[in-house]
């Protein structure tokens, strides 16, 4: 009887150790992959979750705030719609290296952290889209864009994006390129670029 006992509860023990243990590799397992994670994959989480909210309220590098709701993520930006007084705009470009933050609801910051399913066609697709291939896409349609950069922003219409810079033919809001109508031309490097508006 007392040897029944005595094996029961070194078996208890066990069971409580080995039981310890993996909750343990689970938690370490979880710290390793909480430290992997970038912003983009957080706010890509965001805007995968319906709960949360998908309207991420961001801080810029320069220090204003802006409120979007992304709709596409590429490797080192993200598409939406601005959201400005109560109203959307017709859209953005914003450079993940913009963002110096979030301002993010107790939901959102949950829906950061949880792990995405994503197949893996579709994150290598993501992967291969920069920003210098979204603005050559504006480039070759001449569709016009205010370039919100550090300390300005300037509206026109690009004529050329390189690996890291772009030209912008420089003309009035609204209107189209003309060459009349061009007051200068910039060359603008992409890592000054905060947000595109389009």
């Amino acid at each position: 009887m007392r040897w029944d006992n005595l094996f029961d509860d070194l078996e208890t023990q066990l069971e409580n150790e080995l039981t310890a243990e993996e909750v343990d590799l689970r938690a370490e397992e979880e710290r390793l992959r909480l430290a992997r994670l970038g912003v983009r994959e957080r706010l890509l989480a965001v805007q995968a979750s319906s709960d949360a909210g998908r309207m991420l309220r961001l801080l810029l590098r320069d220090g204003t705030r802006i409120a979007a709701i992304p709709t596409n993520f590429g490797r080192d930006w993200f598409a939406g719609e601005l959201c400005e007084e109560g109203s959307r705009s017709p859209g953005c470009i914003v450079p993940i290296d913009a963002i110096a933050g979030a301002v993010l609801s107790r939901a959102q910051v949950a829906a950061s952290l949880v792990p995405l399913q994503q197949t893996p066609a579709a994150r290598a697709l993501a992967e291969r889209l920069g920003l210098p291939f979204v603005l050559r896409d504006l480039c070759r349609r001449r569709q016009p864009v205010e370039l919100r950069l550090m300390g300005e922003s300037i509206y026109g219409t690009l004529d050329r994006v390189g690996r890291d810079h772009c030209d912008i033919a420089v003309h009035e809001p609204g209107g189209v390129r003309r060459e009349s109508a061009v007051t200068e031309y910039r060359l603008v490097r992409l890592d000054q670029v905060l947000v595109v508006r389009l």
